[in-house]
């Protein structure tokens, strides 16, 4: 069976016309879904920025050494050494380590599709389609059901049996204090967990499945061969969090952690990895809030772009009568759109900060306006200066 299908496929310029008509309507849902969410994220950035200078003002920072039920209902900064009692184990092959949470990665070697498509004008603003569909073998961790395949036929998957999964401990302290499921789910600096072929035996003995098990680079291998893999093999590989220094920021509450109530909105609860100050956990929270905020403007963009060339559309395709008039215009309406979208986003954003920040805005603005007069009285300072000395005295009569 070959590991190639071709598909080719005509659309007329009625039908062509008829979807650009439908994009015009997707085409203004993008667009006032784009406004309505950069607005939103402009009030989101706020808040969280004012929820993080907020806390970074009253924190107080504890040792991890006893609980002061003084600091009940406060927020406060811990730093200390993770413990628990228990073991993360994969009952599944008898894989278990000390940590705070084993994460197991399961692959099966399995049929993929990748499609590719190239379109061409007709005469008369007509399309033709041809799609390649490609068909390899690869290591995945998500399961590719073949059955939606266009050619499934040759390149069946069996069902993905074994997923990956995580295990974390039930109960951890960080010193004196008692951890919940949400703060322990939060501690992350996973490390590659290695498996190795001593442990062959009894991961053999656990698995309840028809497979051959080996062990090979450090994975758990169910196959054959793990040199020469077929459709259906696994492999398993494990990272493990350790146990270890960690900070916390946090409502002491009942001698553990909580989220903590801003009077700006946000609720805090921040886990960082090892010895790091409030002050460091608050500026890294508030970089992240910067870099969050300039994605969600970056994506707002784009889909403000696309919603614009979908309005646009009907203009490129009623021309495609003629295909290199139809490029044209759809060269044309593409530089439009771009110049609308970048318009359209950046007018949302100035009018978001004047709603959520009018006093900077105001400040902003009118900062903007005296560099754009100075410059103005510069130059024309300038100018006056340059008339000056370019015009001579007359000489004196003879």
């Amino acid at each position: 069976m070959s590991n190639t299908y071709t598909v080719t496929t005509q659309t007329s310029w009625f039908t062509r016309i008829k979807n650009s008509v439908v994009g015009v309507l997707v085409g203004i849902i993008l667009i006032i879904a784009c406004v309505i969410g950069l607005f939103w994220n402009e009030g989101r950035a706020v808040q969280t920025a004012r929820s993080l200078t907020e806390g970074a003002g009253i924190v107080v920072s504890v040792g991890a050494d006893s609980v002061e039920t003084a600091n009940d209902g406060k927020l406060i900064h811990v730093s200390g050494t993770t413990t628990t009692t228990s073991t993360p184990t994969d009952s599944m092959f008898a894989i278990s380590a000390p940590g705070i949470r084993l994460v197991r990665t399961a692959e099966m070697y399995q049929w993929t599709e990748k499609s590719e498509s190239k379109t061409q004008d007709k005469l008369g603003g007509g399309q033709e389609t041809v799609t390649t569909y490609t068909y390899s073998k690869e290591w995945s961790d998500e399961p590719n059901d073949s059955s939606n395949f266009k050619q499934p036929a040759g390149h069946e998957n069996p069902p993905m049996e074994i997923r990956s999964q995580q295990f974390q401990v039930p109960d951890a302290k960080l010193g004196a204090f008692t951890l919940s499921d949400n703060v322990i789910s939060m501690i992350g600096g996973e490390k590659v967990l290695p498996v190795t072929p001593d442990q062959a035996a009894a991961i053999d003995a656990a698995y309840q499945g028809n497979k051959r098990v080996t062990v090979a680079e450090n994975r758990i291998y169910l196959g054959f061969n793990s040199t020469s893999p077929a459709i259906g093999d696994y492999r398993i590989s494990y990272e493990i969090a350790p146990t270890g220094a960690t900070s916390i920021i946090g409502k002491q509450q009942n001698g553990g952690f909580e989220p903590y109530q801003t009077e700006a909105g946000d609720a805090l609860l921040m886990v960082s990895e090892g010895t790091v100050t409030a002050d460091k956990m608050f500026e890294d929270a508030q970089t992240a809030n910067t870099v969050i905020t300039w994605i969600l403007r970056l994506v707002g963009l784009i889909v403000m772009i696309i919603g614009f060339a979908l309005i646009m559309a009907p203009l490129s395709v009623l021309a495609a009568v003629i295909p290199f008039l139809g490029r044209l215009v759809g060269m044309g309406t593409g530089i439009i759109a771009f110049v609308l979208g970048i318009l359209l986003t950046s007018v949302t954003i100035a009018v978001a900060w004047f709603w959520y920040r009018p006093i900077v805005s105001i400040i902003v603005i009118a900062v903007g306006f005296a560099i754009a007069w100075g410059i103005t009285r510069l130059g024309r300072n300038r100018q006056k200066a340059a008339g000056e000395t370019t015009v001579a005295p007359a000489a004196p009569a003879a």
